[in-house]
């Protein structure tokens, strides 16, 4: 049920945003699947603005790094006054290029907690302190430089919003996506059937859906062996697998076969 006795609308995630750059995140929180998910009440976001507890005329957040250097980096007070007057969910994760590869698994991870937070970094980093005693834990989103965290955080809420139940409006679409039981997703055709002598596969349009799952699972081990074979490796193809693979006359290199 949605709602208590006292008739208080429960969201079944709230994630919570610092950065200097309120405006243009609360925007992007807005669109699609995330404007959607907060309309239905299952999503709670929420943007704070790192400047709040800034306490000189300026708002100023960050300042130059002790001992010299190019850039700025963002200053411990304020960062620490806004997380600390925001009541934001745990764990605080910092988004930063040091921090554990983000991928599909720990998006689950996120996904089953009731929420967390997302601190954007900026400048040149953040003071040390902010690292050490503040966050609970990093993420990065790949291994390339931005100007900030925020896109990065938007790569993290849109990941985790679509693992929230009912978000999606169908609890099949997160299911069936690339990256689930770290495969790619399997190639997809809609109408028309024969478009410019291209024609669907025959399998699709057979109405045996049994036999449409086994085909759309080889299709995604095939394509996987052949866009990601690191992933294909690291899970392996099992014996069941192989023999759904030989009724569709396709195979596949030895390396990828589990022991």
């Amino acid at each position: 049920m949605r709602l208590t006795v006292c008739l208080i609308w429960v969201h079944d995630m709230r994630i919570d945003v610092f950065t200097i750059f309120p405006e243009a995140v609360d925007e992007m929180m807005t669109l699609s699947v995330l404007g959607r998910g907060q309309e239905s009440g299952l999503l709670d976001l929420r943007v704070h603005d790192l400047r709040m507890t800034a306490t000189d005329v300026h708002k100023t957040v960050d300042d130059k790094p002790f001992g010299g250097g190019a850039g700025m980096v963002l200053k411990p007070e304020p960062v620490f006054g806004a997380v600390e007057a925001s009541n934001s969910p745990k764990p605080l994760i910092l988004l930063d290029p040091g921090g554990e590869r983000f991928d599909q698994q720990k998006a689950a991870e996120l996904a089953a907690l009731d929420g967390f937070s997302l601190l954007c970094g900026r400048y040149e980093g953040v003071d040390e302190r902010i690292r050490d005693s503040l966050v609970d834990e990093q993420l990065s989103i790949g291994d390339f430089v931005l100007a900030g965290g925020e896109f990065a955080a938007m790569v993290v809420i849109e990941t985790v919003a679509r693992l929230v139940p009912k978000v999606l409006g169908n609890d099949l679409s997160s299911s069936e996506e690339s990256f689930d039981d770290d495969l790619l997703e399997y190639p997809q055709w809609t109408r028309p059937s024969d478009f410019r002598g291209s024609k669907v596969p025959e399998v699709l349009l057979s109405g045996d859906h049994a036999r449409v799952e086994r085909w759309r699972l080889a299709m995604a081990i095939v394509r996987t062996s052949e866009l990601r074979p690191d992933l294909l490796e690291l899970r392996g193809v099992s014996k069941e697998e192989l023999e759904m693979l030989d009724e569709f006359d396709i195979s596949i290199d030895d390396r990828f076969v589990s022991e």
